[in-house]
């Protein structure tokens, strides 16, 4: 019987999907690789192999590429092509759980909500949780703006770069400036859910390349 962990990687964008959306915007922008690395702060290497559909971008990277490219980053989210609603203009729009479309990494599944709409100031996450040690990471997780987190299930815990940690359970939450480094680790015997909102504001005034620094390598120490 395949784990809950393989359903859910049948349901994901794949890797290569998600590459050829990410190429295909990217040359409509006129960027090279080199450029869009140098634009968003993003290694050429990893760029590249996301392109290939060799690896899976995480969070921060997406947030990173969105505004060197000047999209929205519902737009990096249409893997078939289709282009996002141009904002809300007054509408008032419901969803399901099971409707929302997930993408992948080797530590979070995350379900997008909304993401065929462009112009939000909030991006609204479920991710399950699978990761449950700091060492799964090469790097903490930082963007602009701030971070609403909601345990839906299980307990988890939030690292965060300068030291500082906190645990939570179901039905208890917390709110951070996302710029600080963190990860979330499931502590809980089966992967957390976790309901995320992140702004993703960057602050006035500051070019792209130093407003959207991807994660910063983290250094090596036992927690």
């Amino acid at each position: 019987m395949a784990s809950s962990r393989d359903a859910d990687k049948q349901r994901s964008f794949s890797k290569e999907a998600m590459g050829a959306r990410l190429r295909a915007i990217r040359k409509e922008k006129g960027f090279t690789l080199k450029q869009l690395s140098q634009a968003s702060g993003v290694a050429l290497s990893t760029l590249s192999k996301a392109e290939l559909g060799q690896t899976a971008l995480s969070y921060e990277k997406f947030v990173a590429i969105a505004l060197a490219l000047d999209v929205d980053m519902s737009v990096l989210l249409q893997p078939d092509g289709e282009q996002p609603s141009n904002r809300l203009n007054g509408k008032v729009i419901k969803a399901s759980m099971q409707d929302q479309h997930d993408y992948q990494t080797a530590t979070y599944r995350h379900q997008f909500f909304f993401s065929e709409i462009s112009g939000k100031v909030m991006t609204p996450i479920v991710a399950t949780v699978f990761s449950r040690s700091v060492d799964e990471f090469s790097e903490y997780i930082r963007h602009p703006g701030q971070e609403f987190a909601y345990v839906l299930s299980g307990a988890i815990r939030l690292v965060f770069e300068n030291g500082e940690e906190i645990r939570l359970k179901r039905d208890e939450a917390a709110y951070f400036d996302s710029s600080v480094g963190h990860v979330y680790l499931s502590t809980s015997k089966t992967p957390a859910r976790v309901l995320a909102v992140c702004t993703d504001v960057p602050e006035r005034g500051v070019d792209v390349g130093q407003r959207t620094p991807v994660a910063r390598r983290r250094k090596a120490r036992s927690i």
